[in-house]
C-alpha cells in the first residue's frame, strides 16, 4: 500500500500529475480540487495517494488533503461508484461541499456531478451519511494558495476541455460546456474554475 508520495513535481494537469521520486517517475490521478493545491512544476510536493489494485491494472490516486482521500475512499465503497465517478464528483465540487449534501440528504444537488442519477445519490446519502469525517488541513508541500502562476485563458481552455473529455465527455460535449461556463461566468480565467462550473452545467 503507498500512502503518499513525496518529491518534486514534474508534471501537472488538471486531472493527473507525476511526481519525481527519487528519480522514478510517479503518474497519479487527481480530482481539480487538488489541481488547484498543487505547486509550480519543478517546486517540493507531496499526495497523499490511494493505490487502486485490480486484475488488470493499479492505479495511484493523489489528494492534497486528507477529507479529499477520505471522501473519494468513501465513495468509491458504494454500490454503482468508481473511481472515475468520484474524481469527477471531487472535480464538481469540495470535499466539503459534498459532505454537506450527503449529510443533509440533497439528492437533488447530488445529481449533478456527472454520471451520478437519482438513484446513486440516494445510495450516496444511505451510506455516507455518518461516515465522512471532518476536513483536514492540506499536505501538499510548496504552497499555500496553488500555483502562483495564471495561465492564459486559451490555455486554460484548453486545459479543461482535455479534463472533461478525460472524465468520459466526448470532445464535442467538453467544448460546449466550457464555452457555456465561459459565457456564464466571464471572471473564470483557470482551467479548475471552467472544469467545476462545466460539470455543474
Amino acid at each position: 500500500m503507498i500512502a503518499y508520495l513525496s518529491g518534486t513535481l514534474a508534471e501537472k494537469k488538471p486531472t493527473e500529475a507525476t511526481i519525481d521520486v527519487g528519480g522514478i517517475g510517479y503518474l497519479v490521478l487527481i480530482p481539480t480540487s487538488t489541481f488547484e493545491k498543487l505547486p509550480d512544476v519543478g517546486k517540493a510536493c507531496k499526495l497523499m495517494t490511494h493505490h487502486h489494485v485490480r486484475e488488470d491494472a493499479e492505479t495511484l490516486f493523489g489528494f492534497a488533503t486528507a477529507d479529499e482521500r477520505e471522501v473519494f475512499r468513501g465513495m468509491i465503497k458504494v454500490s454503482g461508484v468508481g473511481p472515475k465517478l468520484a474524481l469527477a464528483a471531487l472535480s464538481a465540487m469540495r470535499p466539503d461541499e459534498l459532505r454537506q449534501y450527503v449529510a443533509s440528504g440533497d439528492v437533488s444537488l447530488l445529481t449533478r456531478i456527472p454520471g451520478v442519477g437519482r438513484k446513486t445519490a440516494e445510495r450516496l446519502v444511505v451510506e455516507l451519511r455518518d461516515k465522512l469525517v471532518p476536513a483536514a488541513p492540506s499536505i501538499v508541500e510548496g504552497t499555500t494558495s496553488g500555483s502562483t502562476s495564471t495561465p492564459s485563458l486559451p490555455i486554460a481552455r484548453m486545459d479543461a476541455i482535455l479534463a472533461l473529455e478525460a472524465l468520459g465527455m466526448s470532445r464535442n460535449a467538453a467544448e460546449k460546456s466550457v464555452a457555456a461556463a465561459m459565457k456564464a461566468s466571464p471572471e473564470a480565467v483557470t482551467a479548475e474554475e471552467l472544469i467545476r462550473l462545466a460539470l455543474r452545467s
